[in-house]
């Protein structure tokens, strides 16, 4: 008569309630300082992010050696997707050859989550400044050689990179000015304190637009859509110049399969929204959503393919 009661009563028994996979605020750390492309990427994809993981997703910017703060801070971190990283491709594929032991290296130390974006560049220079284009600028170059200064976002950064490869492909010296991020650069560049750099077209194009900077060309091997008119650096006379730009989103190493598929999920729905799209591209970011199998494999291929030009250009971590 026990057992039967018992059997009886099993059915009604309360089943197990699943814990959520997000528990808490998802934490986005960022190696740059507020209010640059980075920002403006992570900004357009938060309140998506958010809706999908059930979770605030908050932003924490965390400039400093080229990466390497954010990217540690990240790494030691507990591996349960509550705290993330913004990898850049000065720290995903250029800082494992620019600086000896990393603590925290984006092959070793994380797990990819998925490529977000294309970032388009521009070469730009300030209107008063006697070169109207590639050539003249070389040429200026030439004339003077490190008496020019160039900026970039900081060391390790696409524009360091971009600037250092014109100097190794033209046979030039120019002195690299490095800035922890992308607003004080753009601000020394129209006031004429440094003579040039390679920017995201997001800061660039409206000074542009307003007749303070001039626009000479675009890093990468093909044109840009924004700029249809405007030449490649190989175009205007740097043959073999490309160099391009990125972010993407990493994870400590060792979260679980299934919060890295979440995530995954959640960023290539938040790329694919319409009105995230067209906000994106109002930043000259293009959404480039992938598999972390996929974003794994071209963090391996861009390391690869940076070492290259980092040690033909002579780069160092300064």
């Amino acid at each position: 008569m026990i057992i039967r009661r018992a059997l009886l009563l099993a059915p009604l028994a309360t089943p197990a309630i699943a814990q959520p996979m997000f528990s808490r605020p998802i934490r986005i750390v960022i190696p740059v300082v507020a209010g640059g492309g980075v920002d403006a990427a992570v900004r357009t994809l938060t309140p998506r992010l958010s809706a999908e993981l059930g979770q605030p997703v908050v932003l924490d910017n965390r400039p400093g050696g080229a990466g390497v703060l954010a990217a540690d801070i990240v790494a030691h971190s507990p591996p349960d997707g509550h705290t993330l990283l913004l990898g850049t491709v000065g720290v995903m594929a250029v800082n494992p050859t620019l600086f000896r032991n990393l603590s925290a290296h984006p092959v070793r130390d994380f797990s990819p989550v998925s490529l977000l974006v294309n970032v388009t560049n521009l070469l730009a220079a300030p209107t008063d400044r006697p070169f109207k284009s590639v050539a003249e600028l070389v040429a200026a170059l030439k004339a003077a050689p490190g008496r020019l200064s160039y900026g970039s976002a900081g060391i390790g950064a696409a524009g360091h990179l971009a600037g250092a490869l014109l100097d190794h492909l033209s046979g030039t010296e120019a002195v690299h000015i490095p800035y922890r991020g992308g607003g004080q650069l753009i601000t020394d560049l129209i006031s004429g304190k440094i003579d040039y750099a390679f920017a995201t077209a997001a800061t660039v194009i409206p000074h542009v637009e307003s007749g303070r900077l001039r626009a000479l060309a675009v890093p990468t091997e093909q044109r840009s859509r924004l700029m249809p008119n405007l030449p490649t650096m190989a175009e205007a006379g740097v043959p073999g110049y490309a160099i391009n730009n990125w972010y993407g989103l990493a994870a400590p190493k060792g979260t679980p399969g299934p919060v890295i598929a979440a995530l995954n999920r959640a960023c290539r729905l938040a790329l694919e929204e319409p009105g995230n799209v067209e906000k994106l591209a109002h930043h000259a970011l293009e959404p480039a959503p992938s598999s972390p199998e996929e974003f794994g494999r071209f963090v391996v291929a861009e390391i690869a393919r940076y070492a290259a030009i980092i040690r033909a250009a002579g780069v160092t971590g300064e």
